[in-house]
């Protein structure tokens, strides 16, 4: 073992918020409210997510939780290989910083930053402003103290409840004195039926610019949540229309019944697909959205110069088509909106503080490493199921001859800059 000679910032890596959120940090007045506008049961036979009142239950193993299943040692073989008959416990640093540590030392992993799990798939569906305050500062408090077992090596994005503008610069405000919370978690979704394209948001990106506080923007993570405004929620209800149940329920019956043709039935009566397919789909269809439309063709990036943005999950060489897409329609198609559109899309990009998250096995990132060194930062995704190392992702690009210079940006450089961090004093080793 040697040790490494640039720091390892895990710029997309996650927490499974505990009850304790609700039942300890959560102001006692709001407990009830707040555990029936948003929670997470873990059940021994089953789980489901409640928003506003409405369960809406898991139809995957319950015995594998596959948000919080990976751990040091383990191979997306081996995860695929789990004994579905038996129950699995989740990984305990997904929400206890001691373990935490002990698996990003495990990993290579000098420092983290934190996104949120259950509070990412269902806190900006909550329809009561109040309740969503008063969950975003219980959240907010847990994540901080979480972040305070090692204040130099943890930190976090906070929750803001955009359900009301002015309660989200109020708590954008008070967690911007708090030294670990360095981003605003943002999903690419609609939030009261409008996206991230509407000038609501637009006192959100000026604060956020003002105190520079990063956009820490992460697409979709849930399956069976009930929003239909984003992309993870969308396919997965596309998905599982296309099976033999939905076209018995929409017909009445099979030919047998009079229901329907033969060769419909037939079509029809194939096996589902089992597999979900929002965790492949929807992560930069997410991030493409959101850059394509938030970003540059409604101008922000543009009227907000300043403004640090870190675009995670949904990997980062898409941007290539994008960028030249994007310019080729702003020189030749009339964009009819009020903000003038910048048609140099590439050099706006350049000049950007927008950064997207990467995987080492990106093959473009691996080839044409002097179109991406500057842009992106580099996440595990634990303890996800397709969590990866920092010691295999740095081996990948070792053998792609990336140089050590360019490793430092994108392992950690590039993240420190952005989150406004100080980068530790790297200790951990490479083999």
């Amino acid at each position: 073992m040697s040790k490494k000679s640039f720091v390892v910032f895990d710029s997309d890596s996650h927490v499974v918020e505990p009850a304790a959120v609700w039942e300890k940090y959560l102001e006692p007045e709001y407990r009830t409210l707040g555990k029936h506008a948003l929670w997470r049961e873990e059940g021994k036979l089953g789980s489901y997510l409640k928003v506003n009142g409405k369960i809406f239950r898991d139809t995957g193993n319950s015995n594998i939780p596959r948000h919080a299943i990976w751990r040091p040692g383990m191979t997306w073989d081996k995860v695929g290989e789990l004994d579905p008959s038996r129950r699995h416990p989740m990984t305990a640093g997904a929400s206890d910083p001691h373990a935490r540590l002990r698996d990003m030392d495990a990993m290579g992993i000098d420092q983290a930053f934190l996104y949120p799990t259950w509070f990412a798939e269902g806190f900006d569906l909550v329809e009561d402003p109040d309740v969503a305050y008063a969950l975003a500062r219980a959240y907010n408090n847990w994540i901080a103290d979480f972040c305070a077992a090692a204040p130099q090596r943890l930190f976090a994005a906070a929750i803001l409840p955009l359900q009301h503008m002015d309660y989200a610069l109020e708590e954008l405000r008070r967690v911007a004195k708090i030294p670990s919370l360095r981003g605003a978690f943002i999903r690419p979704m609609f939030v009261e039926g409008r996206y991230t394209t509407h000038p609501y948001y637009d006192p959100l990106w000026a604060e956020l610019e003002l105190l520079g506080i990063a956009a820490a923007v992460h697409p979709g993570m849930g399956l069976w949540n009930p929003e239909w405004t984003s992309h993870t929620q969308f396919i997965e209800k596309i998905k599982n229309r296309l099976n033999f149940h939905a076209f018995i329920n929409n017909i009445g019956g099979g030919p047998a019944a009079g229901g329907g043709n033969a060769k419909s039935f037939a079509f029809a009566a194939s096996p589902p697909l089992g597999h979900p397919l929002a965790p492949i789909l929807s992560p930069w269809l997410d991030n493409h959205m959101f850059v394509g439309a938030t970003l540059i063709g409604f101008t922000v990036m543009q009227r907000y110069p300043k403004m640090k943005v870190v675009v995670a999950h949904g990997k980062a060489s898409w941007m290539e088509e994008v960028l030249e897409k994007m310019e080729a329609s702003a020189r030749t198609i009339p964009l009819l909106h009020h903000y003038p559109v910048r048609t140099d899309t590439e050099e706006m990009w350049e000049e950007g503080n927008v950064m997207l998250g990467f995987d080492a096995e990106e093959r473009l990132i691996q080839k044409l490493p002097d179109d991406f060194a500057e842009k992106i930062v580099w996440g595990s995704r634990y303890p996800q199921q397709d969590t990866t190392s920092a010691t295999e992702a740095i081996e990948t690009l070792i053998r792609a001859r990336l140089d050590e210079a360019t490793l430092a940006r994108m392992f950690g450089g590039n993240a420190a800059t952005q989150f406004g961090i100080k980068l530790a004093a790297s200790a951990m080793a490479t083999s």
